[in-house]
């Protein structure tokens, strides 16, 4: 009996190996490029998992061969890239799975902001860029006003998003934008003032439970590049207990029924207004953290989800654990990536800090205005979110991560 992989998140997939053993499953990870997963696969059992490489951007090639998979019991789609190739082999194999109208609305993040200002739950509509004009130029200002954001509707990792705090930004832009080669389509939305926010749910039936809030340190303006992240937030109890009706009405909203979202939002002064909803765990280490701090391995629910089960996870007692938070390391300078200094200065730190590579010597980085340019995490833990994220920081500030810039333009950098 087999659960097949559409690629998967950088890390967890050893948690999913290990949840879909406990539920007598086997794990079967289709990808582009194991190399993706090195981290993962290097601690695993050569005989752990199934992998086959294969073009997975190939719907048609996908479903010939999950149509040869013996005992196919589920799908499991967790990027967002793959999503919604992975709703649309779902929907094509009789296989548990959202309605893939749902995801299909998920992965349009202007659409989602305009269904929930329909609901009562956001304080103003999209405002969509069809042509980077004048006369577009006119419709953002009159419609949206500054400061406002302007992005891709399926954009993801920080990418594509244009912070305008005046005019001048706006033609800047938008002439910028119409260079670029976007996932969807531009459109504005409010900017709005708070710190930012990722919240972990798990739905079944339409009923959300919160399993905790990550914290979500950002650059300063005008770039929102990822830096640091925390879990769980401690919110007092009613401002938590608020939190998690909010988030059931915002899913209910965009008839979000089944699995794990992770739900972007800025905690405005205002209240929580969300900046998107991504259909699937939270990525980089949130789904590691996860595990930790609850005392629980939450990928039993996405495996349990995938075979059309309630996740025993909606109801579970947590019995708990340390608090965490991770750090993203960014090389000061783009080019190839040639290492991390200071690595056995983690021994005896506070926390057992940990590194968590996400490159390997030799790829290249590019981008480092947005999350596609850190090399790695450090990982840490404590008894709060707090005090995991002082010793994060402290062992990041030991490290540096190393390029050479000279080689950005070598073959294949």
């Amino acid at each position: 009996m087999t659960v097949a992989c559409l690629e998967s998140l950088t890390f967890g997939l050893g948690h999913l190996v290990r949840a879909a053993d406990r539920l007598g499953e086997r794990l079967l990870l289709l990808t582009r490029d194991p190399a993706y997963y090195a981290y993962e696969l290097d601690r695993l059992r050569t005989d752990a998992l199934d992998v086959v490489v294969t073009d997975t951007f190939d719907v048609e090639r996908v479903d010939s061969l999950l149509r040869r998979t013996p005992g196919l019991r589920g799908l499991i789609s967790s990027t967002d890239t793959w999503t919604l190739a992975g709703a649309d082999l779902t929907d094509r194999l009789g296989l548990p799975g959202l309605d893939p109208a749902v995801l299909r609305l998920t992965r349009d993040k202007a659409a989602v902001r305009n269904r929930l200002h329909e609901a009562g739950l956001t304080r103003a509509r999209a405002v969509e860029c069809a042509v980077p004009d004048r006369e577009t130029r006119g419709l953002l200002l009159k419609e949206a006003g500054v400061p406002l954001i302007l992005k891709d509707t399926a954009g993801t990792g920080s990418q594509n998003v244009w912070l305008v705090r005046d005019e001048g930004e706006l033609d800047a832009a938008l002439e910028e934008s119409s260079g670029r080669d976007l996932k969807g389509r531009l459109f504005a939305e409010p900017y709005l003032s708070g710190p930012v926010y990722s919240a972990e749910t798990l739905t079944w039936a339409g009923r959300t439970r919160l399993l905790g809030v990550s914290s979500r340190l950002m650059s300063p303006e005008p770039h929102f590049r990822e830096e640091i992240t925390a879990f769980p937030v401690a919110f007092p109890s009613p401002q938590r207990t608020s939190l998690e009706s909010w988030l059931d009405r915002v899913l209910v909203a965009i008839d979000y029924t089944d699995r794990f979202a992770h739900v972007e939002f800025v905690l405005t002064a205002d209240g929580p207004e969300v900046v998107e909803v991504n259909p699937r765990i939270g990525g980089a280490l949130v789904g590691e953290g996860m595990c930790r701090a609850l005392g629980v391995n939450v990928y039993e629910a996405m495996i349990e989800a995938a075979l059309g089960r309630r996740p025993r996870l909606m109801d579970a007692e947590l019995p708990g654990g340390p608090a965490v938070a991770f750090v993203l390391g960014y090389p000061a300078v783009p080019g190839v990536f040639t290492g991390v200094a200071g690595l056995d200065r983690l021994t005896g730190m506070p926390g057992a800090p940990t590194w968590y590579p996400a490159k390997q010597p030799g790829d290249p980085i590019e981008h480092l205005s947005d999350s596609r340019g850190y090399a790695g995490l450090v990982y840490a833990e404590a008894e709060t979110a707090e005090l995991a994220t002082h010793r994060a920081v402290a062992a990041a500030n030991a490290l540096r991560v190393l390029t050479d810039p000279s080689g950005r333009e070598a073959p294949g950098g």
